[in-house]
């Protein structure tokens, strides 16, 4: 039953990852700029999860702030790839990001095996497993680019 409701968050991920591409694609075309686009999905987001940290997170003492956390700071907000999603989402369709995002846990794998950190056992049911899920989810992203569809 644990499971099923495992399957149950990821699948309403995944749907509210589609719909949150689908009005971002609507809001640009209707003239919304991507960074005012950005600046509301975070403050919203701000909005929603900074009271939960403080609900669960009242009685920890908070880890010290090094210099190491703050240059990840920087770079991640330098770097911003949320940005760089929604530019692409602005020049292609909801459907493309959508599977540019499913194949995440492909291009792990591959940089797990160049970096040496998962071994290729092909006696073992889980490496194949794992090879067998990121052929197909890099194929199913490749007809869903490549496959043009009637024309509207």
């Amino acid at each position: 039953m644990k499971e099923l409701g495992v399957v149950a968050i990821l699948f309403s991920i995944e749907f509210l990852d589609v719909i949150v591409y689908t009005v971002s694609k609507a809001a640009m075309k209707k003239g919304m700029n991507d960074f005012v686009f950005v600046m509301h999905s975070n403050a919203f987001a701000t909005c929603l999860l900074l009271p939960i940290t403080f609900f669960f997170y009242r009685k920890r003492p908070l880890p010290p702030l090094t210099y190491f956390i703050v240059a990840q700071l920087f770079i991640n907000g330098f770097l911003n790839v949320q940005m760089l999603r929604f530019f692409g989402i602005g020049y292609s369709s909801p459907t493309l990001a959508t599977a540019m995002s499913d194949l995440i846990p492909a291009f792990t794998f591959i940089l797990a095996i160049d970096f040496r950190m998962e071994k290729l056992d092909w006696k073992t049911n889980s490496t194949r497993a794992k090879s067998i899920g990121t052929l197909v989810s890099i194929t199913g992203a490749l007809i869903i680019t490549l496959y043009k569809g009637q024309a509207s």
